[in-house]
C-alpha cells in the first residue's frame, strides 16, 4: 500500500504526481507483492497505475485530513478478505530499494508490526499483520511499536516534503 493522501503543502504542490512513479517502479520489483493499493487524498492521482508493473489501483479516502491513520485506514479496509499482511509504504519516498521491502516479507511472521530501520532509525517499509490492522491510530503506524528490520546496507527510502 502507498500513502499519498497528503495535500504537500510544504513542497508547494500534489508531489505525490511527481514521485510515485518511481516508488511504483521500486514496488514493481520486489517480489512477492501482489497487488497495490494507492490512497489518494487531497489530490486526485488519476491513471498513476496505468505504467505500473504490478498490478495496481487507487482508492480514495475523504478523511485524509484527519491524519496518517485515517488514510492507513481506507486502505486497509480496501483490501481483500485473504489478504494476511500490508506492506506501506510512503508516496514521497522515491529511494525505496525493493530490498527492504522483501527483507520485511521474509520476515512477515516475526510479529504483528516489522519496520524497516536505517543505522539503527525506524523508517519505512512497514509491514502490518492483519492482527495489527484494527489497532491502527490516528498518528498512524509510526505509533505502533514494531520489530525493526535492520536494512543499514540499503539506501533509506526518504521522505520528502521540500522542492530541491
Amino acid at each position: 500500500m502507498v500513502l499519498a493522501a497528503g495535500a504537500a503543502t510544504r513542497y508547494g504542490g500534489p508531489k505525490q504526481l511527481e514521485l510515485l512513479p518511481g516508488v511504483l517502479a521500486a514496488l514493481g520489483r520486489a517480489s512477492g507483492i501482489d497487488e497495490v493499493v494507492v490512497v489518494e487524498g487531497a489530490h486526485e492521482l488519476g491513471d498513476v497505475c496505468v505504467d505500473s508493473a504490478q498490478r495496481c489501483r487507487v482508492v480514495r479516502c475523504d478523511d485524509w485530513e484527519q491524519g496518517p491513520g485515517a488514510s492507513l485506514r481506507c486502505g486497509l479496509a480496501a483490501l481483500g478478505g485473504g489478504v494476511t499482511h500490508a506492506l506501506v509504504v510512503l508516496a514521497d519516498g522515491p529511494e525505496l530499494d525493493p530490498r527492504a521491502v522483501e527483507r520485511l516479507l521474509a520476515r512477515r511472521d516475526d510479529g504483528p508490526t516489522l519496520a524497516a530501520a536505517y543505522a539503527g532509525s525506524r523508517s519505512h517499509p512497514v509491514l502490518l499483520a492483519r492482527a495489527a490492522w484494527s489497532t491502527i491510530p490516528d498518528e498512524g503506524g509510526r505509533a505502533l511499536a514494531a520489530t525493526l528490520v535492520d536494512c543499514s546496507d540499503l539506501t533509506p527510502p526518504g521522505d520528502v516534503d521540500f522542492r530541491r
